[in-house]
């Protein structure tokens, strides 16, 4: 099992998370049910400030909310200090209706809309990450326009290979994201050619994500760090700023051994610093964005079993009242989940099963062959490692509605997004 953060086993042998016990947040709120832990998110917060002051005071930490954004999210990373970066108008829409300070919002994304960059300009957010020429010129014109002077980061490919899942892998050379090196000094003469309506800050990559092996993430500063040096080399351009991403695994198995956040921090700035000396190229300003490894872990979810059925010569069904409407990832990237029976969390786990969806599809498939208690309708079952890109990716398929979301802490519980109602999926319907 996967304990993590404030989760434990009370005297009920019921799973405590927050010290709220599962069974009476299952009564309260219903299934499927998110469940954040929301000491153990600052906590990581802070271990990642603390980690970058003692290693890059020059520093900066983003969360990336594509991994988990909810107006209560953006208002806990504005409270602990981090910056926020976005993907779409939605998640700024989010980030500004939290009030979250738009200077220290950064806004990605490969194919911006027009109005998704005039949205940004009316906010005047801090950094816009310019992923194409098509883009940079779009945004010229924006800029010139409005006669605004618009920080950017251009980004970056690499060309690091990750050993992660081929659909999470961003910095290689043939990735939908970002500029390669010849291109993007192009770029950079386009932009000071541009100026004052183009600040060009400095420079942007991420490799992936869920990545455990700490190679790639120094040999992606190395190559950005000595990128930067040959921009000065053939522009005169000098970059301030770097930001190397995020891509940081968490455990969701129980063999998953992922570097630790201060390692991840300590390998990155002893690169950037050592090509830098290398390079004799002066240490810029360093931002990392890490999203999978704040709210991963601090977050499960709580589903109510259902049907059981065991197959003569086959194999063991538990269907659970959720799925891959709020968990796509099993059916999308083949991941793997540790699971418990909340209400009979100490009891041993004799029996294989595979945990399955709702959902209309032959591949719901939660979790595959994992041995749990023996189950009983109406049992609960708590997965774990479901705080990053599971409610941010969920769906209405079969017109599911879709989950609430709790934050849990110091034995309180409190919803942060209600659980949607038949009337809000037929809310945008015209007949």
């Amino acid at each position: 099992m996967i304990l993590s953060g404030t989760m434990q086993i009370n005297s009920k042998q019921h799973l405590e998370i927050g010290g709220c016990d599962t069974v009476a947040l299952a009564e309260e709120f219903g299934t499927p049910l998110f469940i954040m832990d929301e000491e153990q998110m600052r906590k990581n917060c802070r271990r990642y400030l603390q980690a970058m002051q003692e290693n890059y005071p020059r520093g900066k930490i983003i969360y990336a909310g594509k991994a988990f954004l909810v107006l209560a999210m953006a208002s806990l990373i504005k409270e602990e200090g981090l910056g926020l970066d976005v993907v779409s108008g939605g998640e700024l829409y989010t980030a500004l209706k939290a009030g979250f300070p738009p200077e220290h919002i950064f806004f990605h994304g490969n194919n911006k809309s027009r109005t998704e960059l005039s949205e940004a300009l009316k906010a005047k957010v801090g950094t816009i990450i310019v992923d194409s020429l098509s883009e940079l010129k779009e945004l010229l014109e924006l800029s010139r326009g409005r006669e605004q002077k618009v920080p950017i980061y251009l980004r970056i490919k690499p060309g690091i290979d990750t050993h992660t899942h081929d659909y999470i892998q961003t910095g290689q050379d043939d990735s939908k994201f970002g500029l390669g090196f010849s291109k993007a000094i192009g770029a950079v003469r386009l932009v000071l050619s541009a100026a004052p309506y183009l600040d060009l800050k400095g420079f942007h990559c991420h490799i992936g994500s869920q990545i455990f092996q700490l190679e790639p993430f120094r040999l992606a500063a190395r190559a950005m760090v000595g990128f930067m040096a040959e921009v000065r080399s053939e522009t005169g351009y000098v970059a301030p700023e770097l930001d190397l991403g995020g891509g940081l695994g968490i455990r969701y198995l129980k063999n998953d051994d992922p570097p630790s956040i201060e390692k991840f921090v300590q390998v990155i700035t002893a690169a950037v610093k050592e090509t830098a000396k290398r390079e004799d190229f002066p240490l810029p300003k360093l931002l990392l964005e890490p999203g999978r490894s704040i709210s991963g872990e601090a977050g499960i979810t709580l589903y109510r079993v259902g049907v059981i059925k065991d197959i003569p010569g086959g194999r063991s069904f538990a269907s659970i009242d959720g799925g891959m409407t709020d968990n796509i990832r099993p059916a999308l990237y083949q991941a793997g989940y540790e699971a418990m029976v909340a209400n009979k969390a100490l009891q041993q786990p004799t029996k294989k099963v595979t945990v399955a969806g709702k959902a209309c599809e032959s591949g719901d498939l939660l979790i595959k062959d994992i041995y749990l208690p023996p189950l009983q309708k109406n049992d609960l079952l708590a997965v774990f490692s479901t705080g990053a890109y599971c409610y941010s990716m969920a769906s209405n398929y079969n017109r599911n509605p879709r989950p609430a979301v709790i934050f849990v802490n110091n034995g309180k519980a409190r919803v942060v997004v209600r659980r949607e109602s038949y009337d809000d999926l037929i809310g945008l319907d015209v007949l």
